[in-house]
Protein backbone atom coordinates (compact mmCIF):
# COMPACT_ATOMS: atom_id res chain seq x y z
CA UNK A 1 0.00 0.00 0.00
CA UNK A 2 1.11 3.38 -0.78
CA UNK A 3 1.79 5.29 2.14
CA UNK A 4 3.70 2.42 1.51
CA UNK A 5 1.74 0.97 4.16
CA UNK A 6 -0.39 -1.87 3.77
CA UNK A 7 -2.94 -3.44 6.00
CA UNK A 8 -0.50 -3.01 8.84
CA UNK A 9 -2.54 -3.92 11.84
CA UNK A 10 -3.86 -7.11 10.29
CA UNK A 11 -1.14 -9.21 11.87
CA UNK A 12 -1.42 -7.71 15.35
CA UNK A 13 -3.25 -9.48 18.15
CA UNK A 14 -6.00 -7.55 19.91
CA UNK A 15 -6.37 -6.42 23.49
CA UNK A 16 -9.63 -6.01 25.40
CA UNK A 17 -9.91 -2.28 24.81
CA UNK A 18 -9.97 -2.81 21.06
CA UNK A 19 -6.44 -1.61 20.35
CA UNK A 20 -3.87 -3.78 18.66
CA UNK A 21 -2.00 -5.40 21.53
CA UNK A 22 0.78 -3.24 22.88
CA UNK A 23 0.06 -0.39 20.49
CA UNK A 24 -0.28 2.27 23.16
CA UNK A 25 3.18 1.49 24.47
CA UNK A 26 4.83 1.25 21.08
CA UNK A 27 3.49 4.42 19.51
CA UNK A 28 6.08 7.16 19.55
CA UNK A 29 5.24 10.83 19.69
CA UNK A 30 4.74 12.65 16.41
CA UNK A 31 7.57 14.94 15.38
CA UNK A 32 6.50 18.50 14.69
CA UNK A 33 7.41 18.13 11.05
CA UNK A 34 6.82 14.66 9.67
CA UNK A 35 9.26 13.33 7.12
CA UNK A 36 6.69 11.98 4.67
CA UNK A 37 9.25 10.39 2.38
CA UNK A 38 10.70 8.50 5.34
CA UNK A 39 7.25 7.33 6.43
CA UNK A 40 6.58 5.92 2.98
CA UNK A 41 10.03 4.43 2.48
CA UNK A 42 10.19 2.61 5.80
CA UNK A 43 6.72 1.17 5.54
CA UNK A 44 7.14 0.02 1.97
CA UNK A 45 10.42 -1.61 2.91
CA UNK A 46 8.76 -3.35 5.84
CA UNK A 47 6.10 -4.91 3.62
CA UNK A 48 8.41 -5.74 0.75
CA UNK A 49 10.60 -7.65 3.21
CA UNK A 50 7.61 -9.49 4.69
CA UNK A 51 5.40 -9.90 1.64
CA UNK A 52 5.18 -13.70 1.70
CA UNK A 53 4.58 -13.77 5.44
CA UNK A 54 1.86 -11.16 5.13
CA UNK A 55 0.14 -13.01 2.29
CA UNK A 56 0.03 -16.27 4.19
CA UNK A 57 -1.07 -14.56 7.42
CA UNK A 58 -4.03 -12.78 5.80
CA UNK A 59 -5.03 -15.23 3.07
CA UNK A 60 -7.96 -16.67 5.05
CA UNK A 61 -9.27 -13.42 6.56
CA UNK A 62 -13.00 -13.23 5.91
CA UNK A 63 -13.92 -9.72 4.74
CA UNK A 64 -17.12 -10.62 2.87
CA UNK A 65 -19.03 -8.31 5.21
CA UNK A 66 -16.90 -5.40 3.99
CA UNK A 67 -17.15 -6.32 0.31
CA UNK A 68 -20.93 -6.62 0.60
CA UNK A 69 -21.11 -3.25 2.39
CA UNK A 70 -19.43 -1.55 -0.56
CA UNK A 71 -21.31 -3.28 -3.35
CA UNK A 72 -24.85 -2.98 -1.98
CA UNK A 73 -24.58 0.81 -1.80
CA UNK A 74 -23.42 1.35 -5.39
CA UNK A 75 -26.28 2.53 -7.58
CA UNK A 76 -26.89 1.04 -11.00
CA UNK A 77 -26.38 -2.39 -12.46
CA UNK A 78 -23.13 -4.37 -12.18
CA UNK A 79 -20.47 -4.91 -13.26
CA UNK A 80 -18.88 -1.96 -11.46
CA UNK A 81 -15.51 -0.32 -11.95
CA UNK A 82 -13.70 -0.58 -8.61
CA UNK A 83 -10.42 0.59 -7.09
CA UNK A 84 -8.93 -1.64 -4.39
CA UNK A 85 -6.93 1.02 -2.56
CA UNK A 86 -4.12 -0.75 -0.73
CA UNK A 87 -4.75 -4.10 -2.35
CA UNK A 88 -1.81 -5.88 -0.73
CA UNK A 89 -1.17 -9.34 -2.26
CA UNK A 90 -4.51 -9.27 -4.09
CA UNK A 91 -6.90 -11.36 -1.98
CA UNK A 92 -9.84 -8.94 -2.26
CA UNK A 93 -8.95 -7.84 -5.78
CA UNK A 94 -9.37 -11.46 -6.82
CA UNK A 95 -12.76 -11.62 -5.07
CA UNK A 96 -14.02 -8.57 -6.98
CA UNK A 97 -12.84 -10.05 -10.28
CA UNK A 98 -14.56 -13.36 -9.54
CA UNK A 99 -17.79 -11.44 -8.96
CA UNK A 100 -17.48 -10.06 -12.47
CA UNK A 101 -16.43 -6.49 -11.68
CA UNK A 102 -13.70 -4.49 -13.41
CA UNK A 103 -11.30 -4.11 -10.52
CA UNK A 104 -7.98 -2.25 -10.42
CA UNK A 105 -5.56 -2.58 -7.52
CA UNK A 106 -3.28 0.07 -6.05
CA UNK A 107 -0.44 -0.44 -3.62
CA UNK A 108 2.85 1.16 -2.66
CA UNK A 109 4.85 -2.02 -2.09
CA UNK A 110 6.47 -3.35 -5.26
CA UNK A 111 6.23 -6.98 -4.20
CA UNK A 112 2.54 -6.64 -3.36
CA UNK A 113 1.86 -5.08 -6.75
CA UNK A 114 3.51 -8.06 -8.45
CA UNK A 115 1.71 -10.59 -6.23
CA UNK A 116 -1.68 -8.94 -6.71
CA UNK A 117 -1.37 -8.95 -10.48
CA UNK A 118 -0.52 -12.65 -10.53
CA UNK A 119 -3.17 -13.56 -7.96
CA UNK A 120 -6.05 -11.69 -9.56
CA UNK A 121 -5.19 -11.19 -13.22
CA UNK A 122 -6.18 -7.53 -12.73
CA UNK A 123 -4.36 -4.33 -13.53
CA UNK A 124 -2.44 -3.06 -10.48
CA UNK A 125 -0.93 0.40 -10.03
CA UNK A 126 2.11 1.07 -7.86
CA UNK A 127 1.56 4.43 -6.18
CA UNK A 128 2.55 6.04 -2.90
CA UNK A 129 -0.54 6.96 -0.84
CA UNK A 130 0.98 10.41 -0.36
CA UNK A 131 1.79 10.95 -4.06
CA UNK A 132 -1.37 9.72 -5.75
CA UNK A 133 -2.05 10.21 -9.44
CA UNK A 134 -5.67 9.12 -9.90
CA UNK A 135 -8.03 9.68 -12.83
CA UNK A 136 -11.04 11.92 -12.32
CA UNK A 137 -14.50 10.35 -11.93
CA UNK A 138 -13.29 6.89 -12.97
CA UNK A 139 -14.66 4.52 -10.32
CA UNK A 140 -18.07 3.40 -9.11
CA UNK A 141 -16.51 2.31 -5.84
CA UNK A 142 -13.29 2.53 -3.83
CA UNK A 143 -12.46 -0.27 -1.39
CA UNK A 144 -10.00 1.03 1.23
CA UNK A 145 -9.79 -1.95 3.55
CA UNK A 146 -7.13 -1.51 6.25
CA UNK A 147 -5.19 1.15 4.40
CA UNK A 148 -6.19 4.75 5.12
CA UNK A 149 -5.07 4.63 8.74
CA UNK A 150 -1.51 4.69 7.45
CA UNK A 151 -1.97 8.23 6.19
CA UNK A 152 -0.68 10.86 8.68
CA UNK A 153 -3.50 12.95 10.08
CA UNK A 154 -2.51 16.25 8.52
CA UNK A 155 -2.25 14.59 5.08
CA UNK A 156 -5.57 12.75 5.36
CA UNK A 157 -7.83 15.61 4.11
CA UNK A 158 -5.84 15.85 0.87
CA UNK A 159 -5.86 12.09 0.29
CA UNK A 160 -9.59 11.87 0.98
CA UNK A 161 -10.26 14.66 -1.51
CA UNK A 162 -8.27 12.74 -4.12
CA UNK A 163 -10.33 9.60 -3.49
CA UNK A 164 -13.50 11.69 -3.65
CA UNK A 165 -12.41 13.07 -7.02
CA UNK A 166 -11.63 9.65 -8.50
CA UNK A 167 -15.17 8.44 -7.75
CA UNK A 168 -17.97 9.06 -10.19
CA UNK A 169 -20.67 11.38 -8.82
CA UNK A 170 -22.71 9.22 -6.45
CA UNK A 171 -19.87 6.70 -6.18
CA UNK A 172 -19.16 4.87 -2.94
CA UNK A 173 -16.08 4.58 -0.72
CA UNK A 174 -15.67 1.83 1.88
CA UNK A 175 -13.03 2.18 4.59
CA UNK A 176 -11.99 0.00 7.49
CA UNK A 177 -9.40 1.14 10.02
CA UNK A 178 -8.35 0.24 13.55
CA UNK A 179 -9.98 2.93 15.69
CA UNK A 180 -8.46 4.76 18.62
CA UNK A 181 -8.32 7.95 20.65
CA UNK A 182 -7.05 10.19 17.83
CA UNK A 183 -3.39 9.36 18.25
CA UNK A 184 -0.74 8.61 15.66
CA UNK A 185 2.89 7.67 15.41
CA UNK A 186 5.32 4.87 14.67
CA UNK A 187 4.43 1.25 15.38
CA UNK A 188 7.75 -0.41 14.67
CA UNK A 189 8.59 0.54 11.06
CA UNK A 190 4.97 1.35 10.19
CA UNK A 191 3.18 4.62 10.72
CA UNK A 192 -0.44 4.67 11.81
CA UNK A 193 -3.14 7.18 12.73
CA UNK A 194 -6.01 5.92 14.90
CA UNK A 195 -9.21 7.98 14.86
CA UNK A 196 -12.45 7.67 16.77
CA UNK A 197 -15.79 7.66 14.96
CA UNK A 198 -16.58 11.34 15.41
CA UNK A 199 -13.19 12.47 14.13
CA UNK A 200 -13.44 10.12 11.16
CA UNK A 201 -16.92 11.43 10.37
CA UNK A 202 -15.63 14.98 10.46
CA UNK A 203 -12.72 14.24 8.12
CA UNK A 204 -14.94 12.42 5.64
CA UNK A 205 -17.59 15.15 5.64
CA UNK A 206 -14.95 17.82 5.06
CA UNK A 207 -13.84 15.89 1.97
CA UNK A 208 -17.37 15.91 0.57
CA UNK A 209 -18.63 12.46 1.58
CA UNK A 210 -22.05 11.55 2.98
CA UNK A 211 -22.22 8.71 5.50
CA UNK A 212 -24.25 5.64 4.55
CA UNK A 213 -23.46 3.27 7.43
CA UNK A 214 -20.80 2.22 9.90
CA UNK A 215 -20.14 -0.84 12.03
CA UNK A 216 -17.39 -2.39 14.14
CA UNK A 217 -15.48 -5.61 13.48
CA UNK A 218 -14.95 -8.48 14.01
CA UNK A 219 -18.68 -9.18 13.98
CA UNK A 220 -20.18 -10.99 16.95
CA UNK A 221 -17.64 -9.86 19.55
CA UNK A 222 -18.19 -7.45 22.44
CA UNK A 223 -17.48 -3.84 21.43
CA UNK A 224 -14.34 -3.67 23.55
CA UNK A 225 -12.89 -6.47 21.40
CA UNK A 226 -13.86 -4.94 18.06
CA UNK A 227 -10.70 -3.14 16.99
CA UNK A 228 -11.88 -2.17 13.51
CA UNK A 229 -14.23 0.64 12.51
CA UNK A 230 -15.80 0.10 9.09
CA UNK A 231 -17.74 2.83 7.33
CA UNK A 232 -19.37 3.44 3.95
CA UNK A 233 -19.62 6.85 2.24
CA UNK A 234 -21.09 8.34 -0.91
CA UNK A 235 -19.62 11.06 -3.09
CA UNK A 236 -22.36 13.65 -3.16
CA UNK A 237 -24.02 14.36 -6.48
CA UNK A 238 -23.25 17.70 -8.18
Amino acid sequence: MPLGIVHAAAGLSLRKNGWPFGLRKRLMSIPERLDLDRISALTVRHYNQRAEEFREGTRDHDVRQNIDALLRHIAGEPPFTLLDFGCGPGRDLKSFARLGHLAIGLDGAERFVHMAGLESGCEVWQQDFLKLDLPDARFDGVFANASLFHVPGHELPRVLRQLHATLKPGGVLFSSNPHGANVEGWNGERYGAYHDLETWRSRMAEAGFVELEHYYRPAGLPREQQAWLASVWRRSLP
